[in-house]
């Protein structure tokens, strides 16, 4: 087909130049199309975000990594590590010989330089280290070893320490301007050591990426006898032409949010197939809290019983996910299982929408609900809160928008929209992934943050989990949390997903986390 044709000329010059002269001749390199979304930038250090996660994955390592569902957090550049007696210092001994892909050594230096780059900067994954880690208590003991000193006992540490991305120090350095941390060169470049190298000459942004195979990374191709060399990520922007291209060969993987509709379409094509995954990724609506009239309690119970959940998940999703009480997904724990979810009862809200006008709320004016135009489960989600809001009597419009720009106006309450749609997928196993940042007032201004709740007592409860070590006893903190936050209707909180990815049947090997989604491309190969 056309597409494919030119899928195949865009590459061979790539190709032909990663490729030793005899393997061009003896054997056709593998290649695989990933169609879905690609961050607005490549820094590891700036962007954090699920499609973050695929170019953290593939370009880049950490020191630990999970792997399967449910997700095992597995040594990766570390060898091994050892903690205080007052669970303040964290030492980590790295694996020796590992280069990154200008074939430097990857050192102590790069993981102090990565951690100090990332906590100065105060962006990306920054939120889950700077309330307990200050760079200069990131340090080197020898080439091949690094101290972490905390400020206070931080119980999920080793569960985020797979967020940080290693990056090659000089190369970094040579590109810095100004004293950006080299961030304008390697938001469309990379300095990684993972599995796959970045061709910068192809990259566009949010448009497309090329990967080359890296031969020598250090946890070798033994468990893969034929890999993957060539990934080329190209998103196409809408569901149903995704699911058109990948019926038709142009690529090989969709996105993992497919409605039900294109699920069918997919299952009832020829070479192509729906990989169905449980995963720890909550949907919800975000609500403004400190924006009228969504400061009011009552308006925001009124708005949680005007969704239809059981109209969402059993007929639009067809029980393709599982309804969810509150921010933690209910197959991890710190989720109370006796939570009781907000129900769809226009009554009710009427009843609440009555007692928050009594308060002075101003309900007449239009509000806004925002959605991610790509994604067509925030299109049919917030469709179905708008008919709420017609029996109500309330008007609400409904706003084409795009993650990455959602994920901008989120850094204050002025530009935050009154509603938006989104999802809070698995960037690290720990209650502190959902909750934690979500609800904590100290991450206002982060995406996972945005709707703008303040409970003093919330704050409290989480912070003090945080530095609690018996896990028993944090799981009875965040359930505390969890039945307030709830109560406070700071969001309306839909489902726990089960993933759905449209994957062609050429694709051997897949294996899914809910970190990362399954887009980990070192263990897929290609089967015609």
């Amino acid at each position: 087909m056309k597409t494919s044709l030119l899928r195949s000329v865009a590459l061979a010059a790539t190709l032909m130049a990663v490729l030793p002269a005899g393997a061009q001749a003896q054997d056709k390199p593998s290649e695989i199309v990933w169609g879905d979304t690609l961050p607005k930038g490549l820094d590891p250090h700036v962007v954090y975000d699920v499609p973050m996660q695929f170019i953290l994955l593939n370009n880049y390592d950490g020191l630990f990594r999970y792997v399967g569902n449910p997700p095992e957090l597995q040594p990766w550049l570390a060898e091994g590590y050892e903690v205080s007696d007052d669970a303040l210092t964290w030492t980590i001994t790295l694996k020796p010989d590992v280069t990154f892909h200008d074939g430097s050594a990857l050192t102590a230096d790069d993981v102090v330089y990565s951690f100090k780059r990332l906590l100065e900067m105060g962006q990306g994954p920054s939120g889950a280290f700077k309330p307990v880690l200050k760079p200069d208590n990131v340090t080197k003991v020898d080439d091949l070893t690094v101290q972490f000193v905390l400020d206070k006992p931080y119980t999920p540490f080793l569960a985020a320490l797979p967020l940080v991305a290693i990056v090659n120090e000089d190369l970094v350095k040579e590109h810095e301007k100004d004293g950006d941390w080299g961030a304008e060169w390697l938001a469309s470049n990379e300095a990684g050591s993972g599995a796959y190298s970045i061709d910068p000459s192809t990259y566009r942004p949010q448009e497309n990426v090329d990967m080359m195979r890296f031969e020598d990374h250090f946890y070798g191709w033994d468990d893969n006898a034929n890999p993957v060399d060539i990934v080329r990520a190209a998103p196409v922007k809408e569901t149903s032409t995704r699911v058109l291209a990948l019926i038709r060969g142009d690529i090989d993987a969709t996105d993992s949010y497919l409605p039900t509709d294109q699920v069918e379409r997919v299952e009832k094509a020829d070479g192509v197939h729906v990989a169905q995954d449980e995963s720890m990724r909550v949907m919800l609506i975000r609500m403004n809290n400190q924006r009228p009239p969504f400061d009011n309690k009552n308006f925001r119970k009124c708005v949680s019983h005007a969704f239809n959940y059981d109209g969402f998940i059993s007929i639009i999703l067809k029980d393709y996910a599982i309804r969810n009480a509150g921010p933690i997904p209910n197959n991890l724990w710190g989720a109370p299982a006796d939570l009781e979810p907000y129900s769809y009862d226009i009554e009710k809200a009427k009843e609440f929408c009555d007692a928050a006008r009594a308060e002075g709320a101003d309900l007449d004016r239009p509000m806004e609900i925002q959605i991610q135009s790509a994604l067509d489960q925030t299109t049919q989600s917030a469709q179905l809160l708008q008919a709420g809001f017609q029996e109500l009597g309330l008007t609400l419009n409904l706003v084409p928008s795009t993650w990455a720009q959602l994920t901008t106006d989120a850094a204050s309450v002025e530009t935050t929209p009154d509603m938006w749609v989104h999802w809070v997928s698995t960037y690290f196993v720990d209650p502190e992934n959902w909750i934690g940042q979500m609800y904590d007032s100290q991450f206002h201004g982060t995406w996972k943050a945005s709707s703008w709740y303040q409970n003093d007592k919330v704050d409290e409860l989480l912070r003090e989990a945080r530095a609690e070590t018996d896990q028993s006893k944090r799981a009875t903190l965040y359930e505390e949390a969890s039945r307030i936050v709830v109560e406070d209707a700071a969001d309306v909180w839909i489902y726990n997903t089960v993933q759905l990815r449209g994957l062609s049947d050429k694709v051997q090997g897949y294996k899914f986390s809910p970190v990362g989604s399954g887009g980990d491309i070192r263990w897929i190969s290609i089967e015609d």
